[in-house]
Order: C-alpha cells, then sequence, then structure tokens
C-alpha cells in the first residue's frame, strides 16, 4: 500500500478516532483534527495533532496549512467531525439550527474546499464524508442534524462527479447505531435509550464500533477503491432504518 497523508477532522475521539487510528496502522500519514483532545489523541496513535474548529473556516485553512507544512500534500480526507443535538422542531432556535450546521455541513464543505486542490494537483485523492442513516429514515427531534447529514451526503455526491476525472473519489458512510462518547452522552442524558439496548435492535446484533467504521473508512481510502464513488456506505450492522 501507498502511503499517504490524510486527514481526519474529529480524530480525537469516537468514529473519526477509530478511523484515524486504522489509517496509522495502514501506513499512512495521518493528521487529527478537533476541537479537543487532538494532541492527547494524536500522540497514543502516532499522528499530528491540531486543535481546530471546523466551523471557523480561518482556522480550517491554517490547519490544512500546517498539515501541508509538516507532512505534505493532502491526499485523504475523511470529515467525521461533527455535532448533535435533541430538540423537539418547536425548540429549535435559529441560533441552534446555524451551528449545527456550521459543523456538520459548512465544516465538511470547507474541508473538502481545502484538501481538494492538493488532490488536483497530485491527480488522486480520496474524500470520505461521514453523515448518518438517520439522513436517509429521518429522526424524531433531530431535525436540524438529520438535515446536516443530508445535505453531506448530497454534497459528497457532488464531489464525486466534479471530481471523478481528476483521479478523486468521493463516497459516504452512514453509521446507524454506533458506540461512541457521544451516543454514550446521550444516553446519559435521556435522549436515547442506553447503546447496549439500541444495539439488540441490530440485525447481527450489537452496535457498531469506531474500528467497524475504520475498516470500511480503509478500503475507501486505498488504491482497490478507485472505481468507488458517490457511494454511500451504510456500515449498519443491517439496519435499514
Amino acid at each position: 500500500m501507498t502511503a499517504r497523508v490524510a486527514v481526519v477532522t474529529g480524530g480525537g475521539s469516537g468514529i473519526g478516532l477509530g478511523i484515524a487510528t486504522q489509517l496509522v496502522a495502514d501506513g499512512h500519514r495521518v493528521a487529527i483534527l478537533d476541537r479537543a483532545n487532538a494532541d492527547v489523541a494524536a500522540k497514543e496513535i502516532g499522528a499530528l495533532g491540531i486543535g481546530c474548529d471546523v466551523s471557523d473556516r480561518a482556522a480550517v485553512d491554517a490547519a490544512f496549512d500546517q498539515v501541508r507544512s509538516e507532512l505534505g500534500p493532502v491526499e485523504i480526507l475523511v470529515t467525521a467531525a461533527g455535532i448533535d443535538l435533541f430538540q423537539p422542531l418547536a425548540e429549535v432556535t435559529m441560533a441552534d439550527w446555524d451551528r449545527v450546521i456550521a459543523v456538520n455541513l459548512t465544516g465538511t464543505f470547507s474541508c473538502i474546499q481545502a484538501a481538494v486542490p492538493d488532490m488536483v494537483t497530485g491527480k488522486w485523492g480520496r474524500v470520505i464524508t461521514i453523515a448518518s442513516s438517520s439522513a436517509e429514515s429521518g429522526a424524531p427531534n433531530m431535525a436540524h442534524y438529520t438535515a446536516s447529514k443530508g445535505g453531506v451526503i448530497s454534497l459528497t455526491r457532488s464531489i464525486a462527479v466534479e471530481f471523478a476525472r481528476a483521479g478523486i473519489t468521493a463516497n459516504s458512510i452512514t453509521p446507524s447505531i454506533c458506540d461512541t462518547p457521544m451516543a454514550r452522552k446521550a444516553a446519559d442524558e435521556g435522549k436515547v435509550p442506553p447503546v447496549d439496548v439500541l444495539g439488540k435492535m441490530v440485525p447481527v446484533g450489537r452496535a457498531g464500533t469506531p474500528d467497524d467504521m475504520g475498516a470500511a473508512a480503509s478500503f475507501l481510502a486505498s488504491e482497490g477503491a478507485s472505481y468507488v464513488t458517490g457511494q454511500i456506505l451504510g456500515v449498519s450492522g443491517g439496519m435499514r432504518i
């Protein structure tokens, strides 16, 4: 496998950390971008850690400049940074809406826009976005979250079509129930049932893990995935809703 330069946003924990860990194991030079825990997580897995809020475009541009300076041009991008909110539609304020969209959708766009020029120059690239199965099924009390993740799916498909002839693929992973710190926090706050309970609803009998997402991202980032683009990969244990 050719060693590449990879950036994983939201790589400080959860799905992002699982993917970053796998990409390091695959031999890639990995940079973790995260608002918190970037340095600690990066040190644990042998990556570069950069503090970055993806909703801040100036911070995104500075982070990608640092990656280029320390590791080289970006060849693989995984956008796992995201936030969730649980609110009935009537209680969603414009500030709530704007914050979720700013991180989940605009942040994804900003990182793609910052990375793709390197890929165009190198005539090779992999864009892997992390969306959600809820973007396809809908979810109660999560209108802003599901809308943002639906936008991520559409954005990914557009990138795939626009840059297909440039040697760049773009695909989206849509987890369903995944055992992450964010999911466990939501359960602790009573927003959703415990992860272990939800896992029993999955056809394979358990919740997904960050390692499951890492395995999928590893394939999509590989040379062997050059003919896979514009696809939505449900890493969901068979869940359809």
